[in-house]
């Protein structure tokens, strides 16, 4: 029997006569809801690191702590990165998080400060390896494109947009705006799968 093309196919929809569209996909078994948990979004730096918990109840987002984490200048590489990781830490004590969203490293091309983001981002990510909590990077341009709309948005507009969506009184610092906009895309970008309910009889 010879296969119906896109045209008959259409024609037998529209008319009721069955038939799937052409573009039409297969039918999955899944559907997906809105991200429910905490996530800690983490915009890692040696002498400036970002930190940010949200929670994210039916989608909607409460800022539930941030912080800046800074190091002075007379701080060791190690001393910096330690305080990154119990700053880290912390929040894991303090919070159920559920999942950790982590900025990725841009490209560098001074090696030195490629080593020291990489050493910055190693330290961060950590202290959740070791509780084996799920951890999910994002690159910067895409973290953008999800609060602001698109990717090469500023770092005034990417905190002005986090204002408004967690419903601020006053504006972040660019570090803790920068990492409630990681753990913002991720809610958003991350799904939970459920089946699909059966049909009532």
């Amino acid at each position: 029997m010879p296969r119906k093309n896109a045209r008959a196919l259409w024609a037998a929809k529209l008319a009721g006569k069955g038939g799937q569209s052409p573009l039409a996909s297969p039918v999955s078994p899944l559907r997906r809801r809105p991200y429910e948990g905490v996530v800690l979004g983490i915009d890692p730096s040696l002498r400036a690191g970002g930190l940010a918990v949200l929670l994210f109840a039916r989608g909607v987002p409460e800022l539930l702590d941030r912080r800046t984490v800074r190091s002075p200048a007379t701080f060791s590489a190690v001393q910096c990165l330690g305080r990154l990781a119990s700053a880290v830490t912390e929040l894991l004590d303090k919070f159920p998080v559920r999942h950790v969203a982590v900025e990725e490293t841009i490209y560098v091309q001074n090696f030195r400060t490629a080593q020291i983001l990489g050493a910055a981002r190693g330290a961060a990510i950590a202290p959740a390896a070791m509780r084996a909590l799920p951890v999910f990077e994002y690159a910067p341009l895409r973290v953008k494109q999800a609060v602001a709309g698109f990717g090469r948005a500023s770092k005034e507009q990417v905190a002005a947009q986090m204002r408004g969506l967690l419903r601020l009184t006053e504006t972040l610092g660019f570090d803790e705006a920068d990492a409630a906009a990681v753990a913002y895309c991720h809610a958003f970008t991350f799904r939970d799968t459920l089946p699909e309910p059966e049909p009532m009889p």
